[in-house]
């Protein structure tokens, strides 16, 4: 049993036994049946109106309760489509309070999630509308009015975590161009005059405009500043340059030119003016110097002439050059052609360059050449004998092979220009030819020169005989010890008293090889090796005089010759 039921039992025993209680003390009174009654009356309808009132305070306790039941289910339900959740699924419940209780305390959990989305979309809303006013974008197109689901609220968050990535680089970028801007404003000595560039250069960052437009509006600010700085530049350039070129015509002392040093570099808006006035002081100073700036013009186009390979032809074709009487329509006609040139140049340079190393490789060889025909460069102590020798070398190696390269390069470049490449009035490759042919015939001549020497130094030899000398120690043929013969007596040729030659004495100086004998005949005495360093080498010229001599040997005149000679150490 409940103890309710317990308590409630014990109620109708406690209420019992007071009636009978109060039965007692009537009857101890004596009241009448009558008032017994009326009194029992009293207390039954006084229990009766008591309980009664309990039982309504329950019954109304009961009915509130169904009630929020009711309340409960349908707030759930609208909670569950404004949170877009799936239907509540209620957990039947013993008694109606536990069933009240569970359902008003999900009602309770389901408004805090709600309230919590709510303030999370506003903080959002409000976080976009700021990035989209600072941007000028579109905001995020959701309803405030309504709860957002989860998902939209991650993308929400998505959304402005993007705007916010967005407004740094935007603002960054917005920063690296005011620099820049200010820079190139400072270099052009220029004020701020629109509203936007005013904006931009005296406005606080945070509250400029991040808009695309505004950057791009930025952009194209920026590129006008620069374009226009660039003109500048160039245009101070180009004055200096003439300032540079005006002084060296003009011999303009260096105390007037440290006088503007400050301005040769600059590019700003009063070194440009500060430029342009030290022109026009040099154009007018040119103009009271004609003839001497004239001149000067003409040292610097002879130059470009040499550079450029000009024939005669081609020189005596610019006129004016030539023309004394100086004015100023001539020195302007110097200037154009002083341009022109020097644009033409420019234009082929790489080419030129290529054809005065051939010229320069070419000059050096035939330099070189020439040294191999002197027989004093074998008494040199500092090695250059061996340098020129590698030297030469290299360059028979590497002119073929520039060649080679300048003439694929020359042929493009015919292609292209649609005319002959000229050096000195022909073809370049015909010019090389030429040298080469030219090179040939003067070794050719000089072959011939030499055999028609020798023939000629044989024939006087076997007239007046031969006084061979020794010659000079050379430290670099290897030999320490200088070649020694036997003294005897002169021996003298019958019918001659007549002295050897001073003129061949001195020819066989260039002898490396000593010749010795005695009365009876002639005998070779080899000097010490050496390695023959050119064509046209002192051994050389001996050896083939050494064939000559043997060949001369088996004449019957010969001996006679021979003996008859005075032999000297």
């Amino acid at each position: 049993m409940r103890k309710s039921e317990v308590i409630a039992a014990e109620s109708v025993a406690c209420l019992n036994k007071a009636l009978c209680h109060l039965k007692d003390i009537w009857e101890e009174i004596g009241i009448p049946e009558d008032q017994r009654l009326e009194r029992t009356n009293v207390v039954k309808n006084h229990i009766k109106g008591l309980l009664d009132m309990m039982i309504a305070e329950e019954e109304s306790l009961r009915k509130r309760l169904m009630t929020s039941i009711d309340m409960c289910h349908k707030e759930l339900s609208k909670l569950c489509s404004e949170l877009q959740l799936p239907p509540f699924q209620e957990e039947r419940s013993s008694t109606v309070l536990q069933q009240e209780k569970d359902l008003r305390t999900h009602v309770e959990m389901m408004l805090k999630e709600k309230n919590q989305r709510m303030q999370a979309l506003k903080a959002l809303t409000e976080q976009d509308q700021d990035l989209c006013d600072l941007l000028c974008s579109q905001t995020f197109s959701i309803s405030v009015n309504s709860v957002p689901s989860l998902e939209q609220l991650d993308n929400f968050r998505q959304h402005v975590s993007c705007l916010t990535a967005e407004k740094e680089r935007r603002h960054n970028e917005f920063v690296t161009l005011k620099k820049k801007i200010i820079l190139c404003m400072d270099d052009l000595d220029q004020l701020p005059e629109t509203s936007f560039e005013k904006d931009v250069v005296c406005e606080d960052e945070e509250s400029f405009c991040l808009s695309k437009e505004n950057i791009d509006s930025l952009k194209v600010l920026l590129h006008q500043l620069e374009s226009r700085k660039a003109e500048n530049e160039q245009v101070c350039g180009s004055y200096r340059e003439k300032i540079q070129e005006l002084w060296e015509r003009l011999q303009i002392p260096q105390e007037e030119r440290d006088a503007i040093s400050e301005h040769m570099t600059l590019s700003k808006k009063r070194n440009m003016e500060a430029l342009l006035a030290e022109v026009q002081r040099l154009e007018e100073l040119k103009l009271k110097n004609m003839q001497n700036v004239t001149e000067a013009i003409r040292k610097e186009i002879a130059v470009l002439w040499d550079r450029c390979f000009f024939s005669a032809d081609q020189r005596q074709a610019f006129v004016p050059y030539y023309v004394d009487d100086f004015s100023e329509e001539l020195l302007s006609l110097h200037d154009a052609e002083n341009v022109r040139l020097k644009r033409y140049y420019e234009d082929h340079k790489e080419l030129f360059e290529g054809v005065h190393k051939w010229d320069e490789s070419w000059r050096l060889f035939i330099e070189l050449e020439e040294k191999a025909k002197d027989p004093s460069r074998f008494t040199n102590r500092g090695g250059n004998l061996l340098k020129e020798e590698k030297q030469r070398a290299d360059l028979v190696k590497g002119l073929p092979k520039l060649e080679k390269k300048l003439k694929a390069e020359i042929e493009q470049w015919e292609q292209e220009q649609n005319r002959e490449f000229l050096v000195n009035g022909q073809k370049f490759m015909q010019f090389v030819t030429d040298q080469w042919e030219t090179y040939r015939q003067e070794k050719e001549r000089e072959k011939q020169e030499r055999q028609l020497k020798k023939s000629k130094q044989t024939e006087e030899d076997m007239v007046y005989g031969t006084v061979v000398r020794t010659p000079t120690k050379r430290r670099f043929l290897g030999s320490t010890t200088p070649c020694k013969a036997r003294k005897g007596n002169a021996v003298r040729t019958p019918g001659h008293s007549k002295p050897p030659h001073q003129g061949l004495q001195e020819r066989n100086k260039e002898n490396i090889c000593h010749l010795t004998g005695g009365g009876a005949g002639m005998m070779k005495v080899p000097a010490s090796p050496q390695r023959n360093f050119s064509i046209n080498s002192v051994a050389s010229t001996y050896s083939e005089f050494q064939r000559d001599l043997s060949k001369s040997s088996k004449s019957k005149h010969v001996p006679e010759i021979l003996n008859s000679t005075i032999i000297q150490l």
